[in-house]
């Protein structure tokens, strides 16, 4: 990864900032995106080689400024090998109870904010005959779960579109990974969105005993390195991908049982 130009987005905490950390000891040149511009600073602040380390705000659903932004990311270390599309945002609501705005956020933030910027990054890619998209996307992303509604929807949206882009761009020398966690332990519950749009601000216990941060950003730069089409991160939740393939009904009477929130 050493003198590697990347691009995060999310990275101001959780798996983004374990990302920011690990890349610029290993020489990486990276790009901190985040919303919150006094975050970023802090992740900058806090890297081993700070000369290393860029910040450039950005907010996944003004669509319209993703452009020139994508501008600004490209000149500021003249180039970008790899981009890690890691913003998003999780929800905890029944179905029933959960407001539309709440999905149109799910679809935006999660989804077509990921979408327009790779968008953008793309006739980049193409140009200079290289290039690495690695979306973290979720376990949600190839199975389900109550209270997870919209944010499995988006997050399954998510494989469709870049297992598409693997295809249509192999030829151009890109190379798409699909990053798909599990219970990590970060602030994705606390964040998440209930069903009236506002924070949940509380952990739940399958988070606050998931596999620890730093780990899982250690198994996403091998997977990075090793070009994985998809990687499966987590404890013994990855078994749902197996079940939801061969055993659908199963999957359904061990998720009902579980009584994660």
């Amino acid at each position: 990864m050493n003198n590697k130009v990347i691009w995060i987005t999310g990275a101001s905490s959780g798996i983004g900032e374990a990302l920011a950390y690990q890349l610029n000891e290993l020489g990486s040149k990276i790009i901190l995106s985040a919303r919150r511009e006094d975050m970023l600073l802090k992740v900058q602040n806090n890297c081993k080689f700070q000369k290393n380390a860029a910040i450039l705000p950005l907010d996944l659903t003004k669509f319209d400024s993703l452009e020139s932004i994508t501008s600004k990311a490209i000149s500021v270390f003249g180039k970008i090998d790899i981009l890690i599309n890691n913003g998003g945002l999780s929800q905890r609501s029944l179905i029933i109870d959960t407001n539309f705005e709440v999905y149109r956020q799910m679809i935006d933030i999660n989804y077509l904010g990921t979408i327009k910027l790779t968008k953008h990054v793309l006739p980049y890619f193409i140009a200079q005959k290289s290039g690495h998209f690695v979306t973290v996307t979720s376990l949600m992303g190839k199975f389900s779960s109550p209270y997870r509604s919209g944010y499995c929807g988006a997050k399954h949206a998510l494989h469709g579109f870049f297992d598409t882009l693997r295809m249509e761009h192999e030829k151009d020398n890109i190379n798409v990974s699909i990053i798909c966690p599990g219970f990590i332990q970060t602030n994705v519950a606390k964040n998440a969105l209930t069903g009236d749009g506002s924070a949940l601000q509380k952990e739940d216990n399958a988070t606050e005993n998931g596999m620890p941060v730093n780990k899982c950003a250690k198994k996403i730069i091998t997977a990075i390195k090793k070009n994985r089409f998809e990687t499966y991160i987590g404890g013994k939740e990855i078994f749902g991908i197996y079940l939801k393939r061969f055993f659908p009904k199963l999957l359904h009477k061990v998720v009902m049982k579980s009584k994660v929130r």
